[in-house]
C-alpha cells in the first residue's frame, strides 16, 4: 500500500558545517537524479527540509545524509498519494530556520525534549504554561486545548513576545510546540540563555504527536498546516480537508472555499479586490494552460502526478 505512495519526510539538524555550496550542489544533483522534489534549505548552522519521493528514493537520501554527516535529523514521515511539491528547491540562508539571534545555539543546548506519548500529562498540568510557537495563520487551523496563541506573523516576532508576555515567568514550566520541532528546537535555546529555567518542547512536533497518538487519546483540535500541496493534515495523520489559495498562497478552509470571493486558482476571501490584473492574467493563463496540459495528456508541474507517473 505505501508503495503505491510517495514518502515525504521533513528533516533537520542544527550542525555546524563550511562547505556549504559543495553540499548544495551535491544534494541537488542527487535529488534530481533520483526524481525527489520539495525544499532543503543550509546553512552555516545546519539542514532544514522536506521531500517527497519514492520510498526506495528517499531511503537513499537519507543513507546520502548519514555519509556527509547529518546523523541525527529527527525524520518524520508520511506518505501521499500523489506528489506533494511541484519542483525541487535547494537554498542557501543565513538561517535554516529565521529567529535572527546570535544568542541561540540549539547544536549544544535546547530545552527538555518531551515524547509524544508523554506530552498529554505535562500539558494537562495546570501549572505548565503551553504555547503554540507558530504563526496566527497556523494556530487558527488547529492547535491543542488550552494553549497560547502568541499573534505572530513570522517566527522572529516570537521574541518580541517573549520580552513583552514571559519575563515574569522565567521560573515557571514552559512547553511549547511547533510542526515538526525546529522552530521549538531555536527559540528554547534562545529562551535558556535569556535564564529561563523549565523550557520542554514536544520532541518531533505536532507531525509526530498525529502519527504515534490515537485520535480518541488526542488533545489536538483542528488541522495542522503542512508546508507541501496537502496543506494540512488531521488526527494520525489523515489528509486534512484545507486547500491552497494559488493567487495568495494563503490555506483556506471548507467554509471559505464556499464563498463567492473565491475562484480556484484566481482568488478567494483573503486576496478578493487585492491582486493587480496583470497578475490576474497571469494566473488565467496559467489555469488555462493546465487544463489545455490534462486534455492532451502532457506534462506539467501543476498537475497531480503518481508514483506511476514517475
Amino acid at each position: 500500500m505505501i508503495n503505491s505512495k510517495f514518502t515525504i519526510v521533513t528533516f533537520y539538524q542544527f550542525k555546524k558545517i563550511t562547505d556549504i555550496l559543495t553540499i548544495k550542489n551535491e544534494l541537488s544533483h542527487f535529488c534530481k537524479f533520483n526524481k525527489i522534489k520539495g525544499t532543503i534549505i543550509l546553512a552555516e548552522e545546519g539542514i532544514n527540509g522536506t521531500i517527497a519521493g519514492i520510498s526506495d528514493s528517499i531511503n537513499e537520501f537519507e543513507s546520502y545524509l548519514l555519509k556527509i554527516g547529518f546523523d541525527n535529523c529527527s525524520p518524520k514521515y508520511s506518505y501521499s498519494k500523489f506528489m506533494p511539491f511541484f519542483r525541487l528547491k535547494v537554498k542557501h540562508k543565513k538561517e535554516i530556520v529565521t529567529l535572527r539571534t546570535e544568542i541561540a545555539d540549539p547544536e549544544k543546548i535546547t530545552g527538555k525534549k518531551i515524547k509524544p506519548e508523554e506530552w498529554n500529562n505535562l500539558i494537562s498540568d495546570k501549572e505548565t504554561i503551553l504555547i503554540d510557537v507558530r504563526n496566527t495563520f497556523e494556530v487558527e487551523m488547529g492547535t491543542f486545548k488550552g494553549s497560547i496563541n502568541p499573534n505572530t506573523k513570522s517566527f522572529t516576532e516570537f521574541k518580541r513576545y517573549l520580552i513583552n508576555n514571559l519575563q515574569k515567568e522565567k521560573n515557571k514550566k514552559i512547553a511549547m510546540f511547533c510542526t515538526g520541532g525546529i522552530r521549538c528546537e531555536k527559540v528554547s535555546s534562545y529562551m535558556i540563555k535569556k535564564g529561563f529555567k523549565d523550557v520542554n518542547q514536544l520532541h518531533g512536533g505536532i507531525l509526530s504527536y498525529l502519527e504515534k497518538i490515537p485520535n480518541n487519546n488526542s488533545l489536538w483540535n483542528g488541522e495542522c498546516f503542512v508546508f507541501d500541496n496537502r496543506v494540512s493534515v488531521q488526527n494520525e495523520l489523515k489528509d486534512g480537508t484545507y486547500e491552497l489559495c494559488h493567487a495568495c498562497r494563503y490555506p483556506l478552509s471548507i467554509y471559505k472555499l464556499k464563498s463567492k470571493k473565491y475562484t480556484k486558482g484566481i482568488s478567494c476571501p483573503n486576496c478578493y479586490g487585492k491582486i493587480s490584473e496583470s497578475k490576474k492574467k497571469s494566473l488565467i493563463d496559467r489555469n488555462k494552460q493546465i487544463s489545455a496540459a490534462k486534455k492532451k495528456g502532457l506534462y506539467s508541474p501543476f498537475i497531480k502526478q503518481t508514483v506511476n507517473d514517475i
